[in-house]
């Protein structure tokens, strides 16, 4: 596939994942976010891996646990608590920092420091988040603040654990199987912390099956496709349109604010996201001939 298609493809996973900020606010049961994770990811994994199953080679198994913790069952589970918590146009505005994370790993482990058009982009989209954060009608909660910065923290780490280790699986099934052990993992969290699940209505089986369909199984078969093609840096800043999707629903179904040094930010960010990509690109890619 043609590079700059490619990053369009991953591009939508994020932005898919922006809306669930917005569904779980506004459409499903409150206070359980581990159930409500473990119900977007499972269905999804346990489908992929009916199409597609491959099993594991023994020693893959240790890096496939720990990519399936932070690629689902740790950032699904922080993701929920953060949407439950914050409002859609704040909820994950602390991904900013997700592609300097990737960044930083890359120089240590690998031993490959930053370009520095792109960390100049990164830093840029921190300070954009920033002022997209610093809005006179924004709700600080310190659980959701925490969840959000630590969400980021761990799909950081993934994604370039993720590309660092390849594994050598079909990305169907090596999709399925982290969403199945992911959700696995947050069925405990949710069995001892949290309420029974509601009887659902109608409207609150569709988000589910949204959740699951659109959000895991279509989202992450983008995500991982995406970090086995293009570089880790690239698809960790594409990461940041998520909270540029929910702040731009929240505007437009909640009448959420989205002027003056918000806007500001929203746009420094999404600029700051084109010079990632831009800076990372291999420029055969762009110069075929």
């Amino acid at each position: 596939m043609n590079t700059v298609l490619l990053i369009l493809a991953t591009a939508l996973a994020p932005m898919i994942w922006g809306s669930t900020y917005i569904v779980a606010s506004e459409l499903l049961p409150q206070n359980i976010p581990f159930t409500s994770a473990a119900i977007r990811v499972l269905p999804g994994g346990l489908m992929l891996l009916a199409l597609a199953f491959a099993l594991p080679k023994p020693g893959q198994w240790p890096k496939l646990l720990l990519l399936s913790l932070l690629n689902i069952g740790l950032f699904q589970g922080l993701l929920f608590v953060a949407a439950y918590r914050l409002p859609g146009g704040l909820a994950a505005v602390l991904s900013a920092i997700q592609p300097l994370i990737v960044m930083l790993l890359i120089w240590l482990v690998q031993k490959q420091p930053p370009v520095l058009a792109a960390l100049v982009a990164a830093l840029t989209s921190v300070l954009g988040m920033a002022a997209l954060l610093l809005t006179p009608n924004a709700q600080w909660d310190l659980t959701g603040i925490i969840a959000a910065l630590s969400g980021a923290v761990s799909l950081g780490l993934g994604v370039f654990l993720t590309r660092y280790w390849s594994l050598e699986l079909p990305i169907l099934s090596f999709t399925g199987w982290q969403l199945t052990l992911g959700g696995l993992m947050l069925l405990p969290l949710a069995a001892a912390w949290e309420p029974q699940l509601p009887t659902l209505s109608p409207t609150q089986w569709l988000a589910y099956g949204y959740l699951a369909f659109a959000g895991s199984l279509i989202g992450y078969l983008l995500w991982f496709r995406g970090i086995q093609q293009l570089s880790p840096v690239a698809v960790s800043s594409l990461g940041l349109l998520s909270p540029l999707t929910a702040a731009l629903l929240g505007w437009a179904l909640l009448g959420q604010t989205l002027s003056g040094a918000a806007l500001i930010g929203f746009i420094t960010v999404l600029i700051s996201v084109l010079m990632v990509q831009w800076a990372m690109i291999p420029k055969k890619a762009l110069n075929p001939g």
